[in-house]
């Protein structure tokens, strides 16, 4: 009996752009400053890279063309929906997202928390635009599609692929304004690695998001702005967002969350009347312990763990939009997430 073997398929990956330096472009060749992100559209990003053939069947669509540090709002409700859309398609096993550098990790978490799939989506990036020598965005690329091609990426959550790493979107953040090797995980390290076609995940994402998330993105989302903590602040900063209807504050404290006195009583105050403050820390690494009696209990404030100031802000505009306002319940879903 003679037994024939069906060449496989490759897996169909969608591939939404939406700029950054990934699509950046510059006069000179030697320029990795100074160029205009966005510019490039998703097309020519894939066709300088021919590997991609051999990997997945892409589909690919242009969602925006911004720089990310531009990135609205309501940019994220589109590009969760398209997601989840995508996703909920037979033919569709993969989608990844590329996107500038500047604001990635929130978007990544972002989406983390409101995609309703367990296929993998994958985000990925570039520290050198399009046209400079040694660009970096090609084989970002070419590596973000090898690990949503991958059946071991399914259930993940969103994954950021960059620098031959797997990072999760909740962990993941920038560390360098010019390196290539820009973003890691400071508290736990990467998830994996991805190399020459090889996708290898060395740990699992523990904490529930994606299927497991209760968050769904907002319709509406409710105004909440980071404040920060330093030698010699005022309220004044605090005062006047109350003064202009904010939902929430997310402050980013000295070490352990720590805020000034100055800002204390503020915020204090800010809590009473209804608002919604959260202590993060702007250093680069470590957790925010819940102070408890000390601060935490007599403010009625929230810890925001491990999540950076701009994560937590996330996080709590997804908490305020599904009507989480209790600061005992908040801190149930900060614990959680």
């Amino acid at each position: 009996m003679n037994t024939q073997t069906l060449p496989r398929i490759p897996p169909r990956i969608a591939v939404l752009a939406t700029g950054g330096t990934i699509a950046g472009q510059a006069g000179d060749a030697a320029s990795t400053a100074g160029y205009k992100a966005g510019v490039v559209g998703v097309d020519k990003l894939l066709d300088a890279v021919p590997a991609l053939a051999s990997v997945a069947r892409i589909h690919a669509e242009q969602i925006a063309g911004i720089d990310s540090k531009d990135m609205s709002l309501a940019l994220w409700t589109t590009l969760a929906a398209r997601i989840n859309e995508l996703a909920a398609q037979d033919d569709i096993d993969g989608i990844v997202i590329t996107h500038g550098t500047d604001t990635l990790e929130e978007t990544a978490y972002l989406l983390h928390l409101t995609v309703k799939t367990t296929k993998p989506v994958v985000l990925t990036a570039a520290m050198r635009p399009s046209t400079a020598l040694s660009a970096d965005g090609p084989l970002n690329l070419l590596n973000a599609v090898t690990v949503a091609a991958s059946k071991h990426a399914a259930g993940q959550g969103v994954l950021v692929a960059f620098n031959n790493q797997i990072h999760s979107a909740r962990d993941v953040t920038k560390t360098s304004t010019y390196a290539v090797d820009a973003f890691r995980s400071p508290e736990t390290g990467v998830l994996g690695f991805v190399q020459d076609g090889r996708v290898e995940f060395q740990r699992t994402v523990t904490k529930p998001h994606t299927t497991a998330s209760e968050f769904a993105v907002a319709e509406n989302w409710p105004m909440v702005e980071i404040i920060a903590s330093y030698a010699g602040v005022s309220g004044v900063a605090v005062d006047a967002l109350v003064a202009a209807g904010v939902k929430g504050i997310v402050v980013a404290g000295t070490g352990n969350g720590s805020m000034h006195e100055s800002i204390t009583e503020a915020l204090s105050d800010a809590v009473k009347a209804g608002v919604a403050v959260v202590r993060a820390s702007r250093v680069g690494s470590g957790h925010v312990m819940r102070n408890g009696a000390a601060s935490d209990d007599a403010l009625g404030t929230v810890s925001a763990g491990t999540l950076n100031p701009y994560k937590a802000r996330v996080l709590l505009m997804l908490a305020l939009s599904a009507g989480v306002k209790d600061a005992a319940a908040l801190q149930r879903l900060f614990d959680t997430y």
